[in-house]
């Protein structure tokens, strides 16, 4: 029988189960390779320093930084941490082995939830090159530039997106099973995994599950069934009782400030205000998000294209030559990754905090338009399914070489690693450690215990020579460590009251030993 004609359940040739097994190799030594460099930007070694102090206590419930209450976020990164400092000791590998093993768990969601579409029907058929539509969903989930980035940083993003993408898919699970067991596993899913989303990142982890199906049966023009009315409400206690796990206890702790710190502060102040010092123009998700769909990015504009005109003006379908049944079961897919994308993209645009990783969970919904395009795309034509596996094997090379050649540089030019490892190895492992002009957050993680902080925890940021001066008397002889901008350090080295020497410097700072030089 010729390939591209081969039934449903249908035993593929031996080569093309190995090729699978290669892509899924693959992807694992991708999505850990090169997890060791330093940590980088504000956030990483912040929330792995929170991780330390709680493994460090043997604590898993309150988080601290530098010995002070840490409410900004839930638990579930940090409990992820510990787990792996508890295994590999701590580490920048450990500090991000949770968020790598959180992308694979959604390139795997995202491969059930494409099993789930239209099963038995053609999408099933491989595309000629011995991948079905469930295989070509989870080769592009792992090619996708935004799952890969931040599936390889110790921060929340991909943390939160896992138990969402595993909550839609336990929904979508529901909407297509056949049998009243696989739609209650459905639902389980969908509730379980909402428990897990709002120990990852709060209430946003509720939030968006039940907006996303609200809108898919609004734009569906369906009405949820009894079943899922009724679920609401066992689905719920379950959802709460995943979650109390962490909120529980802390509030037991904690009490009110608790609730003042995380709940009001940093999620309706960050919401609502510019607090946190993160503002954007109102379409900044909107090239952001086209932008982590890198290397898809064509078939995905593509996509939204073929959806928004299909939805306006005619049925969405595969071919001519597919089934009414299949033809209405499409159309309900691609309404379902429209209103994937619609929820977050909304959501985060009117918030008047915006980073780059906050539209992670809309990624998901990205993908499920473009594998769509994708599989139609290379149906029946093995040589653009070749050039299209070639087009993901290629990215993953291409984050391989960077890995080696490039983000050591920037990481090192970012991080103060080097800096406060070249002052211990020069006899200051004892030494305090303070910013001039700088407040550098990368020190919680590499200068952690030594840091000089003000009464309310936060870094301590000396604005001149002089306030360098007072510090260094305070240590009694002992040299202290100053962390400078590089266009800064005139001022420690031409101050006619310090004695300073410069130890080592990067792309952005120096860190010099400073001791008080008596009048």
């Amino acid at each position: 029988m010729p390939e591209n004609s081969k039934t449903p359940g249908e035993k593929q040739p031996f080569k093309w189960t190995w090729l699978k097994l290669l892509a899924v190799v693959s992807t694992v030594f991708v999505y850990f390779f090169g997890l060791t460099i330093p940590l980088v930007g504000p956030d990483e070694p912040r929330y792995a320093q929170v991780a330390r102090e709680m493994y460090e206590r043997s604590d898993w419930i309150t988080p601290t930084l530098g010995g002070f209450n840490w409410f900004e976020k839930p638990a579930l990164l940090y409990w992820l941490e510990i787990a792996a400092y508890n295994i590999f000791g701590v580490s920048e590998f450990s500090a991000r082995f949770g968020s790598a093993l959180f992308g694979l768990g959604t390139i795997a969601s995202l491969w059930i939830l494409a099993k789930y579409r239209d099963r038995g029907a053609e999408t099933n058929i491989d595309s000629g090159s011995g991948f079905g539509f469930a295989d070509w969903t989870a080769v592009i989930t792992a090619s996708t530039i935004g799952i890969i980035v931040f599936s390889r940083g110790a921060s929340f993003d991909i943390i939160l997106t896992f138990p969402i993408t595993a909550a839609l898919t336990g929904f979508f699970v529901y909407e297509r099973a056949r049998d009243g067991r696989g739609r209650y596993s459905g639902l389980l899913g969908f509730y379980f995994f909402i428990g897990v989303s709002l120990l990852a990142k709060g209430l946003v982890g509720i939030v968006f599950p039940f907006a996303i199906a609200g809108v898919y049966y609004f734009i569906a023009w369906k009405f949820p069934n009894r079943t899922f009315l009724i679920s609401v409400i066992w689905g719920t206690v379950i959802s709460a009782a995943v979650a109390a796990v962490w909120y529980v206890p802390m509030y037991m702790t904690h009490g009110y400030a608790f609730i003042d710190e995380f709940i009001i502060q940093h999620h309706f102040q960050r919401f609502t205000s510019n607090k946190y010092f993160h503002p954007q123009p109102f379409y900044f998700f909107f090239w952001v998000l086209p932008l982590m769909t890198i290397p898809w990015l064509p078939f995905f504009l593509a996509a939204v294209w073929k959806a928004v005109r299909g939805f306006v003006s005619e049925p969405l379908y595969i071919g001519p030559e597919t089934s009414e049944s299949v033809q209405n079961g499409d159309r309900d897919y691609v309404r379902f990754a429209l209103a994937w994308i619609i929820v977050p993209l909304a959501f985060f645009s009117f918030s008047g905090s915006k980073l780059p990783g906050y539209i992670l969970p809309a990624v998901p919904g990205t993908i499920l338009l473009t594998a769509d395009l994708v599989f139609n795309f290379v149906r029946n034509r093995p040589r653009r399914a070749f050039v299209l596996q070639a087009v993901a094997a290629a990215t993953f090379a291409i984050v391989v070489a960077a890995t080696i050649f490039v983000v050591p540089g920037f990481a090192d030019d970012d991080s103060v690693k080097t800096l406060i490892a070249a002052a211990d190895s020069k006899g200051f492992a004892a030494s305090k450690v303070v910013c001039l002009h700088v407040v550098s957050h990368n020190a919680e993680f590499y200068a952690a215990g030594r840091l000089i902080r003000a009464n309310d925890g936060k870094l301590k940021k000396l604005l001149g020579p002089a306030e360098v001066r007072e510090s260094a008397k305070a240590q009694n002889g002992t040299p202290l460590l100053v962390l400078v901008p590089i266009e800064y350090l005139h001022q420690v080295e031409n101050a006619e009251y310090l004695n300073s020497t410069v130890i080592a410097a990067n792309g952005e700072l120096a860190i010099v030993a400073v001791t008080d030089r008596p009048s």
